[in-house]
């Protein structure tokens, strides 16, 4: 079985834990999978994080770069064109069991999530992305496939990382990929609102380690309740209030000390919102 500690947040007063169970989904629109949960109790309202029930599996499913071209754009910019080859995957196609997940799911279908440094996703149903960088700088790019509800794809070759260089000239250089403990964040993203804020999904994608109870982990904070996540599942953030949500994710050593380096901590918000217009 699966543990989640809980590191409590500020308590004015005596706690006390809620365990609820909801279903929905997010409107950015995306969602999420994984196990045993707790949850810590907030003066306004408890949060807590849930399984979300298994996903269909694709074991051979793979990602892979195909080739990488440039175009300049100015004296200081570049255009970088990366086409894709999915194998054992049918992008822009429904995953099964979408319906039964009752969370947001995409019309469009299964994709690709393109992450550049660690900033948020852009999702690619065609296997093809172009955007643009600055000339004399250094990027890392993370790509993984996606079910239509937007949880990733965590086969070992489902997901790739590439880390390129532009010189001052604007030339592209393939830079080895780094060795060190990654986590580079998927979920949530955007704006949820309605039955969508129910379930929110929480995901992410960790890169040269493996997590587990006596080994990495990743501390979650949300709203200033903090998690524990010690396997590579994703998680339903469930009893979120209104409004801004903070979302913080950090990766840890065996010990629960933080571990440093690049793509260690990422942090971002949400809105959530009960109906339209966001406020």
């Amino acid at each position: 079985m699966r543990k989640y500690y809980i590191l409590p947040a500020t308590c004015l007063s005596l706690g006390f834990m809620l365990l609820a169970s909801c279903k929905g989904g997010e409107t950015d629109k995306t969602d999420a999978k994984t196990a045993d949960t707790v949850e810590t109790v907030t003066p306004e309202k408890t949060v807590k994080i849930a399984p979300v029930p298994a996903s269909p599996d694709f074991p051979d499913a793979a990602l892979s770069i195909k080739d990488v071209s440039t175009e300049p754009v100015g004296k200081d910019s570049v255009k970088v064109t990366i086409n894709y080859t999915v194998a054992n995957y049918e992008l822009k196609k429904q995953t099964e069991a979408a319906v039964s997940k009752e969370c947001n799911n995409s019309a469009q279908g299964q994709h690709i999530h393109f992450i550049l440094d660690n900033k948020p996703y852009t999702a690619l149903y065609e296997p093809k992305h172009t955007f643009t960088v600055a000339v004399n700088s250094q990027h890392d790019v993370m790509s993984f496939l996606s079910r239509s509800y937007h949880e990733s794809v965590k086969g070992k070759n489902a997901g790739i990382l590439l880390r390129f260089a532009i010189d001052a000239k604007g030339t592209y250089k393939k830079l080895e990929n780094p060795t060190t403990p990654m986590i580079f964040y998927s979920r949530p993203k955007g704006d949820y609102v309605g039955n969508d804020t129910k379930n929110v999904l929480l995901d992410f994608y960790v890169y040269n380690t493996t997590l587990s109870e006596a080994g990495d982990k990743v501390r979650a904070t949300i709203n200033g309740n903090t998690f524990m996540i010690n396997s590579w599942e994703p998680q339903f953030i469930q009893n979120a209030p209104m409004g801004t949500m903070k979302v913080k994710l950090e990766l840890l050593d065996k010990d629960g000390k933080a571990i440093t380096g690049e793509h260690t901590v990422v942090e971002r918000d949400v809105q959530l919102a009960q109906q339209e217009p966001m406020k």
